[in-house]
This record gives structure tokens, sequence and C-alpha cells, in this order.
């Protein structure tokens, strides 16, 4: 793991008490010039603060629905690489070693799909290498099911289709996301609310420094573990200890 998830988090949390810190400049100008007059209006401030929670609660659901996803998935692809590989037992017998070292090689080239997600160039060349095994396997396949009767054909290209399949799906699972507008909105939600927050605090005459940080921790906080859902290879929260069913699968192709 880099430093990024802890350069992230302390960025974020220093972004808030930022502008908690700005609101309350702002305010306290305010306040000399006007000291008589109310600085802010609660109905506001509610409402914003609302807003802003709504945001974090449905962004922050989302983000661990995602996460679920991804995970299943990952078991969901080890189930029916297992499953197409033992029905290479219906396969005649000649045809069978080159095609079980193709798995083995497939699922090696899985797995380093996601070993290198953090290079983008890394990444794409891995993609490339399991689609080219993949077909291999399917030719390999197809070719010596040409040999079998209906049913041995019917079940093997059953599990080979849905193997193939699973592919498809954990990339696109991989790249799904909130629309921008969703951050966008998120964001300006989050630098009003933590701005007004440092307005209102100008009407107390000594600044209350544990509810300043307070508020930025939590706040910082719930925005960091909101991306770490979303990009669950990177940060702290991890969804890599899944992709030992792989491995165990690829430890029993023998």
């Amino acid at each position: 793991m880099t430093a990024l998830p802890i350069v992230a988090i302390c960025g974020l949390i220093a972004s808030v008490l930022l502008l908690v810190d700005i609101g309350y400049r702002v305010g306290s100008r305010r306040m000399r010039f006007r000291p008589h007059r109310k600085i802010s209006d609660p109905t506001i401030l509610a409402s914003v603060f609302g807003f802003m929670a709504l945001l974090i609660a449905f962004t922050f659901y989302g983000a661990g629905e995602r996460f679920d996803i991804r995970r299943n998935l990952i078991v969901q692809e080890a189930n029916a690489i297992g499953t197409a590989y033992l029905r290479l037992d219906l396969l005649p017998p000649e045809t069978q070693p080159e095609l079980r070292e193709d798995f083995r090689d497939y699922l090696r080239s899985r797995l380093a799909v996601y070993e290198q997600i953090a290079d983008a160039e890394a990444m794409q060349n891995a993609l490339g290498r399991s689609s080219t095994v993949q077909l291999k396997i399917w030719k390999g396949a197809t070719e010596a099911a040409k040999n079998t009767g209906p049913a041995e054909k019917a079940l093997l290209l059953a599990s080979l289709n849905e193997m193939i399949d699973i592919t498809t799906t954990r990339t696109v699972a991989l790249i799904t996301h909130p629309p921008l507008a969703v951050y966008i909105m998120l964001a300006i939600a989050v630098i009003t609310s933590s701005i007004l927050a440092g307005y209102a605090m100008a009407t107390s005459q000594v600044r209350d420094w544990v509810a300043t940080v307070t508020f930025s921790l939590i706040l910082g906080s719930a925005l960091y573990v909101i991306l770490d859902y979303e990009f669950p290879r990177i940060g702290f929260i991890r969804i890599d200890p899944v992709d030992q069913v792989l491995v165990d699968t690829l430890k029993k192709m023998k």
C-alpha cells in the first residue's frame, strides 16, 4: 500500500478545516461591522446541512453496494472457471492436457489484471493477454467437443460461456461509479456547509477548536471512506483478500 490513502484523508480533513476557517473569518469580519445583527439563519443552516447529510448518506450507501457487487463477482468468476475446468473431463483424454494448461494460464492472466490495476498500461496488457487466452480456450474446447455427444457439448459450452461472460461483468463493475454530477453536487454541499459552519461559529467570542477539528475529522473521513469504497484496490478498504478464492482455484488445477 502506498502513502496515497494517508495523503488523501489528510488532504480532505485539511480542506474542510480550511473551509471552516474561511467561513469563520468572513463571519468575524461581518460581526465587527454589524455587531448587533444576527449572523445566520438557523433554518438555512439546517437545510444546507440536511442536504449535505442526505447526499453523503446516499453516496455512501451506493459505494458500499458497489463494493459488495465487485466482491461477489470475484467469487462468481472463481466458480465459473472452476466449473468449466472440471467439465474438461467430458472431452477426449488426448485433448485435455493442453486445455488444462491454457486454463491455468488464463487464470494467471486474470489475477494479473487486478494485481496491476494501479498501472493502467500494465492492466490493459493483462486484459489483452486474458482475452487472447480466452479465445484460445474457446477454439480448443469447441474443436475437441466435436467428438463428444450433445449432452457433453451443452454442459461444456454453457460453462465456458459463463466463464467468458463474467469477465465482461467484472470489467463493467470495475468502471461503474456515480455520475460526475453527483460528485460535483457533493463537493458543493460540503464546501457550502463547511463555510457556513465556520460562519455561524463567528457569533461566539471564543473560537471552539474542539468543535472545529471534530467537524473536520468526521466530514473529511466520511468523504474519504466514500472514495475508498469506490476504489477498493488503492486505499485502506481492500477487496484484494477476496482474490484468494481465485488463487485457491488455480492451486486446485492439476
